[in-house]
């Protein structure tokens, strides 16, 4: 049975549907544009199209798409252009309409030409990897990286919809899982004691029965802080709560290359240095730093570097660091 979460914001609302099958889904939403006379393109990568069950397969493959490598270094200016390229020889005009299919890369990178195609047509993020369920598909974030930086050209522009389906995670490597876990306990971090307490006695798997209600609990933290702070103006708290563990996250990334660690592996050792930095600020007891690397190591996350990158050693991280503004949470018990 499809649920659905309304994500209510001051100039558009749209919903996040839970569903049990994205492939009827699918068919029946590009059906329902189709006789409104709006036209569907799709937006995926290499790894997810050959994952792609049949019936699945067979919607993507009746409609115009754009199949992209797969990894964080498609999130460029280069695909950019490709991607709207794509777009303006087909001709699409505002009433069309951009299927995101795939994980966070795709997510962040199709949002962003949606957002700057003829100054902006709608997409729909249909997310793939539990990372993009919790967290990227879901706030209107989009953009792209730089050679001086993660996600530094960029716009807000929310999703017409968003389709969460958990089967894609059937065929979503251990190791991609995992990264999205470290999404799932920040979100027990910043403000569900009772969250975090079920992950510190729970290991979730893809096939897990609580997993679908895990997600929509994240989809539904991140939805009211968005409401409360959509463009990330709050002086503090508000949005850039949800950026726990991303400041060092992002300098860790960047500086091995975009290569050596998943986005959610280098926040989960970001979530573990800014805990060691809320404790040394005096914000947090030291005893929950251990609680906190417990269930990432339970997840199979790393936390702490597995080894600095060649020519960067600690320095390096710290210069990275520097480019970026430091945050430090406390956690919260309710």
């Amino acid at each position: 049975m499809s649920t659905s979460l309304q994500v209510d914001l001051i100039h558009k609302n749209y919903p996040i549907h839970f569903v049990e099958s994205i492939a009827t889904a699918l068919t029946t939403t590009i059906r329902e544009l189709s006789v409104a006379g709006r036209k569907s393109v799709f937006l995926t990568d290499q790894a997810v199209l050959a994952a792609l069950a049949s019936p699945v397969r067979k919607a993507v493959d009746t409609l115009p798409r754009l199949v992209l490598p797969n990894g964080e270094t498609t999130k460029s200016l280069e695909s950019f252009g490709k991607v709207l390229d794509f777009m303006a020889e087909l001709r699409l005009d505002r009433n069309a309409v951009l299927w995101v299919l795939g994980g966070g890369v795709i997510g962040d990178l199709g949002g962003f030409a949606a957002a700057s195609y003829l100054r902006g047509i709608e997409c729909i993020q249909v997310p793939t990897t539990l990372l993009a369920m919790v967290d990227s598909s879901v706030g209107g974030k989009t953009g792209i990286n730089l050679a001086a930086g993660k996600n530094l050209v960029g716009a807000f522009h929310h999703p017409r919809a968003v389709y969460i389906a958990t089967e894609f995670l059937t065929t979503l490597p251990g190791r991609e899982f995992a990264a999205g876990m470290a999404e799932v306990i920040k979100y027990g971090l910043l403000g569900d004691a009772a969250l975090f307490a079920r992950l510190e006695q729970t290991v979730l798997t893809a096939a897990h029965a609580e997993l679908p209600g895990v997600i929509r609990r994240c989809c539904q933290m991140k939805a009211g802080i968005v409401r409360t702070d959509e463009r990330e103006t709050a002086p503090e708290g508000g949005r850039a709560l949800l950026n726990l563990g991303h400041t060092f996250g992002h300098a860790i990334e960047q500086v091995t290359g975009y290569t050596a660690y998943l986005h959610g592996e280098a926040v989960a050792v970001g979530l573990v240095g800014a805990a060691r930095l809320s404790q040394k600020l005096g914000l947090l007891p030291a005893g929950e730093i251990a609680r906190i690397k417990h269930v990432l190591a339970a997840n199979h996350l790393p936390v702490r570097l597995r080894s600095h990158p060649a020519g960067a050693g600690r320095g390096g991280l710290a210069r990275a660091g520097r480019r970026l503004d430091l945050g430090c949470y406390r956690r919260r018990n309710s």
